[in-house]
C-alpha cells in the first residue's frame, strides 16, 4: 500500500493495520498439509480463497444459523428439561405411594440419572471427538425418549429405577454436545446468549410444562393413573422429535446443506478469531494430560459442582417445597410457573449481561446474591400457614441460580483451545454438574419436610462458595493472559492484542487501534492447539 505524501507515523502506523486487515482474507491457506488438519481448511481449500467478513454478510449467516440450529437445540433441550421433570411432577400425581416409595428411595431415582451421566462423561468426551454431533444427537434423542416410555408401566422402585437409569445414560451427551455445537459454530461473543437461549429451556419446562402436567393430570382414565399419562405423553413426543432432529440437525458448518458454498467459507471466516479450531476428528493424548495440568479444568469443575447442589435439590423437591406450605397438588403446579418465569428473566438477562460487559464472572457472582436472599427467607421465616405469601418469595428469589450454569458453559467453552481438550472440559463440567446433582438431591428428603433445613443451608452455603470461586477463576485467568503476553513478545510478536471474537464484526474502527497493537492473525485458528500451546489466544474474564 502506498502511503501519500507528508503521511504522518501514526496515519502510517493505521494504514499498516488496513493493509493487514485487507489481505488476510485473501491469503494462501498454510496450514492444509500439516498433520492434524481441521476439517474447515478442507473446505477452505477447495473454494481457493477465505473470505471477507462484513457486518453485513455476518448478520445474513448468523441469521440463517440461528433460524436453523436454534429451534432444533431448543426442542430438544426442552424436551430433555421435562423429561426429567417428569419425575418431580408425578410425585405431586400419587408416584410415591403407587410406587410405594419410602426414604431415599425417590432421592435415588432423581439422583442416578446423574450418577449414571457421571460415569459416562469419558466415554462421552471420546465419542463426541470421533461421531458426527447432528446424528449423534437423533440417536440419544430416540432412546431416552424409549427410557421414560417404559417408565409408563413401571410400579415398583426397581423398575422405575433402571429406566432412570437408561434415562439418565441416553441423556449423558446432550449439554457437552449442545456445547461443543455451540463452539462450533458461533464466535466468543454469541456464545453466551445461544447458550443461555437453549438452557433457558428449564424457565420454559417450568412453566408451561407445569401447565400441560396440569392438563394432563385432569385426564380421568380407567388404564392409566394420571403420572403414567405423563409418563407415556412426553416419551413419544420425544421419539417423534428425534426424526426431526435425525433430518434437518447438520454435523458441521462444513457438512451443513442448508447454507451455500460461500456461506459455509463465510462461517468458517467467522470462527477464525475464536483460536479455537472447528473439527478434527482426531484425539489427542497430549490434550488429555494438558486438561489434567491445567488449574482451569478444576475450577470449571468445583463451579459447576457448587452451582448444581442447589439446582440438584430444588429441581426434584421444587414441587414438595411447595407442597409442604400447605397448597394441594394442582396449586403446587401452578404455584411453580412463576417459579420458571424468573428462571427464564434470569438466564436470558445473565447472557445479556455477560455479553454487554465481556466478561462471566462477576455477572455470576451477582445472581449469587438474590439466590442467597432467598434461601435466608426460606429458613428464616415460619412455616405455620399465615406466611406463605413471603414463603413463596423466597423460593422465586432463589430462582435466579438457573442463570448461573449456562455462564459457567460459555466461560468454559470461551476459555479452551484443542478439539480434544475442549471436549474434555465439557466432560469435566458435567461431572461436576452430575456429582452436584448427585449430593443436591440427597441433601433433600421427604423425612424433613416442611423445612428441608439440611438442604437449605448447604444451598446458602455454595453460593457463597460460588463468589469466591470466581474471584479466584478470574485471578488465574489474568495470570495465563500475561504468560501469552509474553511468549508473544519472546517471539517478536506485539504484546497485547485485539480480541475481536468478543468484538461485534467491524465494531473495532481502525483508528481506534493503539499503534503496539495487532489484530488476531490466522496463522494458529485451525491447528487444533490448546489454549496453552496457541500464543494467539485472549482468555475471556
Amino acid at each position: 500500500m502506498s502511503h501519500k505524501q507528508g503521511t504522518t507515523p501514526a496515519d502510517k502506523t493505521q494504514d499498516e493495520h488496513i493493509e493487514s486487515i485487507e489481505t488476510a482474507p485473501r491469503r494462501e491457506l498454510q496450514h492444509a498439509n500439516e498433520p492434524t488438519q481441521d476439517a474447515a481448511l478442507d473446505l477452505m481449500r477447495d473454494a481457493g480463497h477465505s473470505a471477507i467478513l462484513t457486518p453485513e454478510n455476518n448478520a445474513k449467516v448468523l441469521r440463517k444459523i440461528d433460524l436453523r440450529l436454534l429451534p432444533i437445540l431448543l426442542g430438544i433441550y426442552f424436551l430433555q428439561q421435562v423429561d426429567k421433570s417428569t419425575l418431580s411432577y408425578a410425585s405431586v400425581f400419587g408416584l410415591v405411594e403407587k410406587a410405594h416409595l419410602h426414604g431415599q428411595e425417590y432421592s435415588w431415582l432423581g439422583a442416578v440419572v446423574y450418577l449414571v451421566q457421571l460415569v459416562a462423561q469419558p466415554f462421552v468426551a471420546y465419542i463426541l471427538v470421533k461421531v458426527p454431533l447432528g446424528k449423534f444427537l437423533a440417536c440419544t434423542t430416540f432412546f431416552w425418549g424409549i427410557a421414560l416410555t417404559c417408565m409408563t408401566p413401571a410400579n415398583t422402585f426397581a423398575k422405575l429405577l433402571v429406566c432412570r437409569m437408561f434415562l439418565g445414560l441416553f441423556e449423558a451427551g446432550i449439554p457437552p454436545a449442545f456445547i461443543a455445537i455451540t463452539q462450533m459454530w458461533y464466535r466468543r461473543r454469541e456464545q453466551p446468549v445461544r447458550l443461555g437461549s437453549w438452557y433457558a429451556m428449564n424457565g420454559v419446562v417450568n412453566m408451561f410444562g407445569s401447565l400441560i402436567t396440569y392438563g394432563l393430570g385432569h385426564i380421568g382414565s380407567s388404564v392409566f393413573e394420571p403420572y403414567q399419562i405423563i409418563f407415556l405423553f412426553f416419551g413419544l413426543i420425544t421419539i417423534v422429535f428425534s426424526a426431526v432432529v435425525f433430518i434437518l440437525m447438520p454435523d458441521s458448518p462444513m457438512k451443513s446443506k442448508f447454507l451455500h458454498e460461500e456461506d459455509k467459507v463465510l462461517a468458517i471466516e467467522r470462527l477464525r478469531m475464536n483460536q479455537q479450531g472447528i473439527e478434527t476428528h482426531e484425539w489427542k493424548w497430549q490434550h488429555v494430560k494438558e486438561t489434567c495440568l491445567d488449574i482451569k479444568s478444576f475450577f470449571w469443575f468445583a463451579l459447576m459442582f457448587s452451582i448444581s447442589i442447589p439446582s440438584g435439590g430444588i429441581s426434584t423437591f421444587g414441587p414438595l417445597i411447595i407442597e409442604a406450605f400447605g397448597f394441594n397438588q394442582f396449586d403446587t403446579i401452578l404455584f411453580n410457573i412463576p417459579f420458571g418465569a424468573v428462571q427464564l428473566i434470569a438466564t436470558m438477562g445473565g447472557a445479556w449481561m455477560a455479553t454487554k460487559l465481556q466478561m462471566k464472572g462477576p455477572v455470576i457472582a451477582l445472581l449469587c446474591l438474590p439466590a442467597i436472599a432467598g434461601c435466608v427467607m426460606l429458613l428464616q421465616i415460619p412455616h405455620d400457614g399465615n406466611h406463605n405469601g413471603a414463603l413463596l418469595a423466597g423460593y422465586y428469589i432463589i430462582s435466579v441460580y438457573p442463570g448461573i450454569t449456562p455462564l459457567i458453559y460459555s466461560w468454559s467453552a470461551g476459555n479452551t483451545g484443542g478439539e480434544t481438550k475442549k471436549k474434555l472440559v465439557n466432560g469435566i463440567l458435567l461431572v461436576g454438574q452430575c456429582a452436584g446433582n448427585v449430593l443436591g438431591s440427597n441433601l433433600y428428603t421427604t423425612t424433613e419436610a416442611p423445612l428441608y433445613r439440611r438442604g437449605l443451608l448447604s444451598n446458602l452455603a455454595m453460593f457463597c462458595v460460588l463468589i469466591l470461586l470466581c474471584a479466584l477463576n478470574m485471578g488465574y485467568l489474568y495470570f495465563l493472559n500475561k504468560k501469552h503476553e509474553k511468549k508473544r513478545v519472546s517471539m517478536g510478536k506485539s504484546a497485547k492484542i485485539i480480541d475481536h471474537s468478543m468484538q461485534a464484526v467491524g465494531a473495532v474502527p481502525i483508528d481506534k487501534t493503539e499503534a503496539p497493537q495487532e489484530t488476531l492473525g490466522d496463522d494458529n485458528a485451525f491447528k487444533d492447539l490448546t489454549d496453552w500451546e496457541n500464543e494467539d489466544f485472549v482468555y475471556v474474564y
